[in-house]
């Protein structure tokens, strides 16, 4: 079995199709089509806002769909900003297979669309990303100019993720994967906001406090007690909305 297979095996659990779309919870929304630099054909949504303080391009985590991202678009959308959410090659209606560098170029490819379609918003574009997106959005900030950074239930890096998971021995097929975010941090100097739930089962939440203390420059923490890695939004509530509007409010 080669490395691409084991990767997509082990690190990416992609749901084709979609099961919701932005009309289901009342959103203003609009389809994307985007095309990365290898060719590979992507699906997103841009959801409107009437007087948006920010843009948002927003990376889901490793399972699912953007779909499945309903709850998390409403949250960002209250702040109020304007959110650009695709879904990675292999997930949702977007095409090709999912590998770390695919990720990351499905990124710039979202970051290049948000800059020549959509309407400046005050406080600029924000990436944000959960999870595995996290790492996307770390190493997108790392590349580009954006306004802040935000990121959510992130690891430090496949390596010390995949040794919490399993034997050191079964790793080394997977070495090539690399999702570096803590060395990438030093690279990125807007204004960054950590969130990380302290009971999270499958990213462990020293791994949060070890991206904050990598990150240099303005950079703020916020603690969500009681939350785990999947129900993050659920035990933050509205408190969520709140942390990223203070956030936003404290940009240039």
């Amino acid at each position: 079995m080669t490395p691409g297979c084991l990767e997509r095996m082990f690190v990416y659990f992609p749901t084709r199709g979609l099961d919701a779309r932005p009309s289901d919870a009342g959103f203003d929304y609009r389809d994307l089509s985007l095309t990365a630099e290898d060719g590979v054909r992507l699906h997103g949504w841009l959801i409107r806002h009437p007087s948006p303080l920010c843009t948002f391009v927003a990376f889901h985590g490793n399972a699912g769909n953007i779909g499945h991202r309903l709850p998390w678009i409403e949250l960002m959308n209250r702040v109020p900003a304007q959110v650009v959410l695709i879904d990675y090659r292999g997930y949702g209606k977007s095409g090709g297979r999912p590998s770390e560098k695919g990720l990351y170029r499905d990124a710039a490819a979202a970051y290049r669309w948000c800059v020549e379609n959509v309407p400046p918003a005050p406080k600029g574009i924000v990436v944000i990303g959960e999870s595995i997106g996290g790492a996307v959005a770390i190493d997108l900030a790392a590349r580009v100019p954006v306004a802040g950074l935000v990121v959510q239930s992130t690891f430090t890096s496949a390596w010390d993720m995949a040794k919490t998971m399993m034997p050191v021995g079964l790793l080394q097929p997977l070495a090539g994967v690399r999702f570096a975010s803590y060395d990438k941090l030093a690279a990125i100097r807007c204004p960054i906001l950590i969130i990380h739930g302290d009971r999270d089962e499958i990213v462990p939440f020293r791994m949060g406090e070890k991206l904050y203390q990598a990150a240099r420059g303005e950079k703020y923490f916020y603690r969500v007690d009681g939350a785990g890695h999947n129900d993050l939004l659920w035990a933050a509530a509205d408190e969520y909305t709140v942390r990223l509007r203070q956030f936003i409010d404290r940009l240039p």
